[in-house]
């Protein structure tokens, strides 16, 4: 069984075309990264799949089931700008949602929410406040949040910045030694080199080329992936 199925999926904003007869089907286990230029429909589709946007036709399946019997158990996003309660303490961000959605107990909620936050490596930082905290830190608060909901799928919509990048890096690749599908935007390329299994490539609302990393970026097949990249070398 795939862990997500898109099935002709298309996404309508009135004459805009989002997403064109999306068909991609990514493996369990599997780390899928998706880049391509700004309006190529990339963050349309991760919000697609975390139930955020509707699709116009077409279905998703999640581990076999349609998206919305699917969700929220099974699936778990990593938001850009991390929505972080600057109120609450680390942990007490971290032991929210569990316990609202999975009905753990609060004592259940914190051991877990340690358990993950010494995987993020920052357990010391638990009862700090998010403001306290460094760019890269609160990113990984943001990891570690997704991860206490237990998910089999986690999205990441652009995790990196300059300052941040190795620090996710280094949490992604862990994440992905286990069971966990994980689906991520970004625009970094070599990040997408270090962390995909393969790497799909979009323009104007459809899948243009999909392959291992190596191959995509060094071999690249269509002339719209070679034109991007030769476009992304030019500015380095």
């Amino acid at each position: 069984m795939n862990a997500i199925e898109f099935i002709d999926v298309g996404k309508q904003y009135g004459e805009l075309e989002a997403l064109c007869d999306i068909r991609l089907s990514v493996k369990k286990g599997e780390t899928l990264v998706i880049c391509g230029p700004s309006g190529a429909g990339k963050s349309t589709l991760l919000r697609a799949l975390n139930g955020l946007e509707s699709i116009s036709r077409g279905e998703i399946k999640v581990f076999g089931q349609p998206i919305a019997k699917a969700l929220p158990e099974k699936v778990a996003m990593v938001f850009q700008h991390f929505h972080l309660f600057p109120h609450l303490s680390i942990v007490d961000n971290l032991i929210h949602a569990p316990i609202r959605a999975l009905k753990l107990s609060r004592r259940d909620a914190i051991a877990a929410a340690m358990r993950v936050l010494n995987q993020v490596g920052i357990a010391d930082q638990a009862d700090k406040y998010p403001p306290q905290l460094s760019t890269g830190q609160q990113q990984r608060v943001a990891i570690a949040r997704s991860l206490c909901m237990q998910p089999d799928l986690l999205l990441f919509d652009e995790p990196t910045s300059t300052d941040t990048t190795q620090e996710v890096m280094k949490v992604m690749t862990d994440i992905a030694k286990s069971d966990i599908t994980m689906v991520c935007v970004t625009h970094e390329i070599d990040f997408a080199r270090k962390i995909a299994d393969r790497i799909v490539f979009m323009d104007k609302g459809k899948v243009v080329e999909i392959a291992p990393p190596e191959q995509l970026l060094t071999n690249p097949q269509h002339p719209k992936t070679q034109h991007f990249l030769e476009q992304l070398l030019s500015y380095q």
